[in-house]
């Protein structure tokens, strides 16, 4: 920590606004292990304008708590810390996305504490962006999985995901490496269909993509994701994981139900059925579709044949 720049440093190259352009929102939980290189991620960013740092520690039962202290004795105009004396997530509490509406930025930046981002001019480049683009509402860029004995998937969006986004895919719920992006502050609340729902990213990506695309930036350095035992999703079983994305996927119809948008219902309740699929066994897999099979022939039928 000693390397690090002061807080004087760190504003030196601010304008003459005081109030943040940018929020970074950090969830921490236990990651006492980890915590020290994602803060100090966010304060060697290199940027024109001032941002904040809001870091919620969720009740954790390490040194993490001790540690935020720490650096926000050091940083005090720059990290906010948030410490929960209840563990929220075990309730059920959204936090994260209430954190949003707690910013005072007009774009939130995410990263968990346990992960960290390696480029100092991150920030910089997503905002000049976002600056420049209204059309755009989100920027993200390329992240890699590792863990103690080293990389794991590097990148991590592979194939057609390292592009840019349309407005509907991105209400499609388009994957992205979360822990990467940069959007604008529009989400200051979840339906309440969304409310409970642990794949919560997803579902910030449909939202944003009803106020435009997003942009993928592969000029920014790779972000590092962890992968450890105390992970939250990623060390989740690939069922634990398919059930968690189905549960999204299902309050995600329920949500643009009620709104009425009939197609996005109907896509994420395809997507309910994909997954579901990806549950069962094989053989039972066989059986299930040939009775949908069956019940849509069946429903042909009827519609096909002359009423009496």
């Amino acid at each position: 920590m000693d390397t690090l720049k002061s807080e004087e440093a760190l504003m030196a190259r601010w304008d003459a606004r005081r109030e943040p352009l940018v929020s970074v929102i950090c969830l921490a939980y236990n990651h006492a292990e980890f915590i020290r290189e994602t803060l100090d991620g966010f304060i060697r960013q290199e940027t024109d304008f001032p941002f904040e740092v809001i870091v919620h520690d969720d009740a954790s039962t390490d040194n993490t708590a001790a540690i935020i202290r720490e650096y926000a004795a050091r940083y005090p105009h720059v990290i906010r810390p948030i410490y929960q004396q209840q563990n929220q997530y075990s309730l059920g509490v959204p936090f994260s996305t209430r954190l949003f509406a707690q910013a005072h930025g007009r774009y939130i930046a995410y990263c968990e504490g346990d992960d960290y981002w390696t480029d100092p001019y991150k920030l910089q480049i997503q905002v000049d962006f976002l600056e420049r683009h209204p059309d755009y509402v989100i920027t993200y860029h390329d992240a890699f999985m590792f863990n103690g004995q080293g990389v794991l998937r590097s990148p991590h969006l592979q194939g057609r995901y390292r592009r840019d986004a349309s407005a509907l895919e991105l209400m499609r719920g388009r994957p992205l490496s979360t822990l990467t992006v940069c959007f604008r502050n529009l989400i200051k609340e979840l339906p309440p269909e969304l409310h409970g729902v642990e794949v919560l990213d997803i579902c910030w990506w449909s939202l944003l993509g009803a106020h435009g695309k997003g942009k993928f930036l592969a000029q920014i350095r790779p972000a590092a994701y962890r992968i450890h035992e105390g992970g939250i999703f990623s060390m989740r079983s690939s069922k634990q994981r398919i059930r968690m994305s189905l549960h999204a996927y299902y309050n995600l119809a329920r949500y643009y139900q009620r709104i009425g948008d009939q197609a996005l219902h109907d896509y994420f309740l395809i997507q309910v059925f994909c997954h579901a699929l990806a549950l069962i066994s094989p053989p039972a897999k066989l059986v299930a579709l040939g009775k949908a099979l069956q019940n849509t022939s069946l429903n042909l039928l009827r519609r096909l044949s002359p009423t009496a």
